[in-house]
């Protein structure tokens, strides 16, 4: 039999913090796990995408740990060469039809030199395109042999027309490489849209992949992407550390960079980089966040100078009915999510299907295809485990226990 989850739980947020600041700051003394600690150890490595970063920099002893990390850190390599030689091919479609493409977040930071081969896993190729140029840049997806997979509000996502994700834990370098397509760079926090999308686009085009305009364009990105994860409770320690190096090259124009022609203020980037300062002592300028404490909402500074790593992770294994609902601006957003949340809109039930029938970690839970009036009295009247948490953690434990055993236990809890 499983763990009961309350102790899966305490486990997770154990090592979840424990490994925020081993990553931060390496060197640390070789934790007393238990055998069950240590597998969920890998279970967070794996889920906040830092396995490899773990690999190179901490040197903590444990056999099997130090296996899994340096497994882990070969597949991510060897995966990075195959996204390395569709990126080339990509760039090259791209100029010889005139595209102009801007590649996202992990393919920026490597190009930076950031990070090396087999440093950071990257899920997908994330690209944006003016939307004048989206049918183009779908037919050349298509000639590369993309299929779509499904679209909504955010991008359009695409896979191979042939190879199936990989169903154990971790990265795998057979894995397919999916890509996904974006003409806006937008997070909803939590129903309002913040859209920077103009500070994205190249300030001097050309065809093929071009690079974003600055530094301070590419913080702005992840500080937003970063917040929209914390909204969601699903941020991941690679997001912090992605921050963090990248401030580690910003100059004070760069920082500067946050507030340049926009109709509001950045208020949204105070809560992730707080945490990355609680994290990663020196790596924000303190005149930084003092700027950005005025532009902040005071429920939102004030909820978040609290939180924990874990709180707004998928390291937290219960869902919450609400969560997010402190990024509301004022007393209309926070009615609206609480009417989107009671009764989700047509749009939001569709997006629902499609995670359902594309998520590998969503598939055969009867919880997530129940009836939505009964998800939400469930979500308050007992605890409600996340799946995509338990999934990692049922690939970490399952050599604890019988598949049968494991699978009943899901059914039992969620």
């Amino acid at each position: 039999m499983l763990p009961p989850l309350r102790i899966i739980r305490h486990g997770l947020r154990r090592t979840t913090e424990a490994l925020a600041v081993e990553l931060a700051r390496p060197g640390g003394a070789t934790p007393a796990w238990s055998e069950l600690e240590w597998r969920l150890a890998t279970a967070v490595a794996v889920a906040h995408g830092v396995s490899p970063l773990l690999s190179k920099c901490s040197a903590w002893e444990n056999p099997p740990w130090r296996r899994f990390l340096e497994s882990q850190r070969e597949h991510v390599e060897l995966r990075h060469r195959r996204i390395a030689a569709l990126l080339q091919r990509i760039d090259a479609d791209a100029r010889a039809a005139g595209l102009v493409m801007v590649p996202l977040k992990g393919s920026a930071l490597h190009a930076l030199g950031i990070y090396a081969p087999g440093e950071r896993p990257m899920a997908d190729i994330d690209l944006l395109v003016c939307e004048d140029d989206a049918a183009a840049a779908i037919t050349l997806l298509l000639q590369l042999g993309y299929v779509e997979s499904f679209a909504q509000w955010k991008h359009r996502v695409f896979k191979p027309a042939t190879g199936q994700p990989f169903a154990g834990l971790g990265e795998h370098r057979d894995t397919p490489v999916n890509i996904e397509l974006h003409t806006r760079i937008r997070e909803r926090l939590p129903v309002c849209m913040v859209d920077i999308t103009a500070r994205i686009h190249p300030r001097a085009p050309q065809p093929g992949l071009n690079p974003y305009p600055s530094n301070g364009a590419l913080m702005s990105h992840l500080l937003l992407h970063a917040a929209g994860n914390m909204c969601g409770r699903s941020l991941r320690l690679l997001h912090l550390h992605d921050i963090a190096l990248l401030a580690a090259r910003m100059a004070a124009n760069d920082w500067a960079v946050l507030r340049d022609g926009d109709a509001e203020p950045p208020w949204w980037a105070l809560p992730p980089l707080q945490l990355v300062a609680r994290h990663y002592p020196n790596a924000i300028p303190a005149a930084v966040l003092t700027r950005l404490e005025r532009d902040c909402p005071l429920l939102l500074r004030t909820v978040s100078r609290r939180q924990s790593l874990t709180q707004v992770s998928c390291s937290e294994l219960w869902l919450h009915a609400f969560a997010g609902i402190e990024w509301s601006r004022s007393a209309r957003e926070a009615g609206r999510y609480l009417r989107n949340r009671i009764s989700p809109s047509q749009e939001a039930r569709k997006e629902r299907a499609d995670m359902v029938r594309t998520q590998l970690w969503l598939q055969g839970q009867s919880w997530v295809v129940s009836p939505h009036r009964r998800r939400v009295l469930t979500w308050l009247t007992r605890p409600v485990p996340r799946m995509d948490t338990l999934y990692v953690v049922r690939a970490a434990l399952e050599p604890l226990a019988p598949r049968a055993d494991t699978e009943r236990t899901l059914a039992v809890s969620g």
